[in-house]
């Protein structure tokens, strides 16, 4: 077996990107009901405090940015 043929199985690698995204989607969801004023920049800095230690190899990218500013805007709706 090589190395490179080392990888995680199709119904795993959907578990894997299902559970970052639940654990994004309860940060975004819970910043926006606790904190109804707050601007870009913080929710942004609130965000990657809360995610960075979920994920190994953690960089923020352009999604994080989108995210903060919707919570900032009041455009994250709550079901």
């Amino acid at each position: 077996m090589k190395s490179t043929d080392i990888a995680w199985n199709e119904q795993a690698r959907a578990k894997i990107l299902d559970d970052a995204d639940r654990v994004l989607r309860e940060a975004v969801v819970d910043i926006a009901r606790t904190s109804p004023d707050i601007s870009s920049d913080d929710a942004y800095k609130e965000l990657n405090a809360r995610l960075k230690d979920q994920f190994i190899d953690w960089e923020p990218g352009p999604d994080l940015r989108t995210y903060a500013d919707a919570i900032a805007a009041g455009e994250v709706e709550f079901e």
